[in-house]
């Protein structure tokens, strides 16, 4: 499955850990937010979701490591998208 299939799958989450203030100014659409800072204490969270969660940011670091964090948590169902223009780019041009 490409990064493409996987963004729009809709058994997918895709989760943006940037701050709050840059979610709210733009993001990609039907990605929820929670920010980097926060995951100590989401951890429970992130071990519900369904699918595959997908990480994105900025640039694709802060993903990076929130997706080693996550893993080191016991959180295996996560992976590094990268940027979130990236994520927004491939769901508004699904082949």
């Amino acid at each position: 499955m490409d990064l493409r299939e996987l963004i729009n799958d809709p058994n997918n989450t895709i989760v943006d850990v940037r701050g709050t203030f840059e979610f709210d100014y733009a993001s990609a659409e039907g990605t929820i937010n929670i920010p980097l800072d926060e995951l100590p204490g989401r951890v429970d969270e992130f071990k519900q979701m369904s699918g595959m969660v997908l990480l994105c940011c900025a640039s694709g670091n802060r993903s990076g490591y929130a997706e080693a964090y996550l893993r080191n948590q016991g959180v295996e169902n996560v992976l590094n998208v990268g940027s979130w223009m990236e994520v927004k780019y491939l769901k508004s041009n699904v082949a």
